[in-house]
């Protein structure tokens, strides 16, 4: 599969596992959220971030600002656009936080796809099995 199609792929995934996450985090709220909202912070936070590190990557840019920039919007921007309580912030965070190596493992392991975090390194399956 071309690194375009992968990438597409990734970001994608990557919107489903956000925008879950901000449902399960605020799942107890008494209003719904706002479906408009959601998927507008969604494309700012997962698309956005993850064609900044992609474009700052591929042109040179120091890592800590292209991996910096990213996490930045996704540590603060929803709390704020969704007024997160605290015990919502904190949820939000930690699993923000461990999505990210989630989905690279889950990617790296059965796919051999190591562009998400291509400083971990994780053998695939295929080269498990070959390695036998």
């Amino acid at each position: 599969m071309s690194p375009q199609i992968q990438f597409y792929v990734l970001v994608v995934v990557s919107c489903l596992v956000f925008v879950g996450i901000l449902y399960f985090v605020m799942r107890a709220r008494a209003r719904p959220l706002n479906i408009r909202k959601v998927c507008v912070v969604a494309v700012v936070v997962v698309v956005g971030g993850m064609l900044f590190a992609r474009l700052g990557a591929q042109s040179g840019m120091p890592w800590w600002i292209y991996y910096t920039v990213p996490m930045l919007l996704t540590v603060f921007l929803p709390p704020v656009v969704f007024r997160m309580a605290t015990r919502e912030y904190l949820w939000y965070v930690v699993l923000a936080f461990l999505s990210a190596p989630a989905i690279h493992l889950v990617f790296s392991f059965f796919f051999g796809w190591r562009e998400y975090m291509p400083f971990l390194y994780v053998p695939s399956l295929r080269q498990l099995i070959d390695a036998l």
